[in-house]
């Protein structure tokens, strides 16, 4: 299989027969063995009956459904796993993303053997304030982060080696990271283009602002797992080791200055530095603690799958 498009969708509907009419007509220009794999997210219209209608009519369509909305994140873990083209080619089914691409991003990587080309939306035909405006803060903070120069690190539209994609996890909102994702596992030929960004034809979005405050709190969350998740004792252990040797500290001090140079004053546990230095040794056990458990955790734990499909059509 030369090239795999996955599509993952929730209530898309309308637009997929004419989505797979355009995908099929430009992939086949370049005489390629080909399948689309779209993954039904739990959608609540009638997306899964337009997705048994394409199947039946086109054997180079595959199609998975979920049981219920799991997110996109584990739409595109599956359709990933499922996929068995040399090269794989994400989109959207809003039809705002253009298949026209699929031949440029399909040589970048095939050719000048890039690790994944990413989309970038430079003229999107989104909401200025409630999208544009919180999407260039994001990626903005990405970039920043990550090291990695891309101007839009979400687009829907971008372009894999079979290689890459066997090797990064999705879970929770990581979708947003995957060029993060990828660097972090080793593959460093990441590379933009520009692609033409549609105005939405059918439905309505499913993304709000607060997509936005998830997106920022899992970039902590990706830098924090990529520096310390698979030792957390290193940043835990750390803390904790810091401030009990402190608070040890303090609490010697005190304690021979009661006894050998002021030795008719207060009380040490009159004095506030007595419970200052407590408290900091309590912290400390605390934090040491964490990573001592965070370490167990990490060593006894099994990945469970996120999702459950309910049908299969062509697998």
């Amino acid at each position: 299989m030369d090239l795999s498009v996955v599509i993952p969708l929730l209530n898309e509907q309308n637009s997929l027969e004419e989505l797979v009419v355009k995908i099929s007509s430009v992939v086949k220009k370049l005489e390629l063995n080909y399948e689309i794999i779209l993954i039904d997210d739990g959608s609540k219209d009638d997306s899964w009956k337009s997705i048994i209608e394409i199947t039946s009519s086109n054997k180079n369509v595959k199609a998975l459904r979920f049981l219920k909305n799991y997110g996109k994140s584990q739409a595109l873990s599956a359709g990933f796993k499922a996929s068995k083209g040399d090269v794989v080619i994400t989109m959207d089914a809003d039809l705002q993303d253009d298949p026209n691409e699929i031949p440029e991003l399909y040589r970048l990587v095939k050719e000048e053997k890039f690790d994944l080309v990413s989309g970038w939306k430079k003229i999107r035909h989104d909401s200025y304030f409630s999208k544009n405006i919180p999407s260039k803060i994001f990626n903005w903070a990405a970039r920043t982060t990550s090291g990695i120069k891309l101007n839009d690190f979400n687009c829907g539209i971008k372009a894999y080696k079979k290689d890459l994609i066997n090797q990064i996890k999705l879970t929770g909102g990581m979708h947003r990271y995957i060029p993060v994702l990828a660097k972090n596992a080793g593959f460093s030929k990441i590379a933009e283009k520009v692609v033409v960004h549609h105005p939405r034809q059918y439905g309505k979005t499913k993304y709000g602002v607060d997509r936005f405050i998830k997106g920022f709190l899992d970039l902590i969350t990706l830098w924090f797992v990529h520096k310390f998740g698979k030792r957390p004792m290193h940043f835990f252990g750390l803390i904790g080791t810091v401030m009990l040797i402190i608070g040890f500290l303090f609490s010697t001090y005190l304690g021979v200055d009661k006894l050998f140079i002021d030795t008719s004053s207060r009380l040490i546990t009159e004095r506030p530095e007595f419970y200052i230095a407590l408290t900091t040794m309590i912290m400390g056990s605390q934090f040491f603690l964490a990573g001592f458990l965070g370490e167990i955790i990490l060593r006894n734990k099994k990945i469970k799958k996120q999702y459950i499909i309910t049908e299969k059509i062509n697998e």
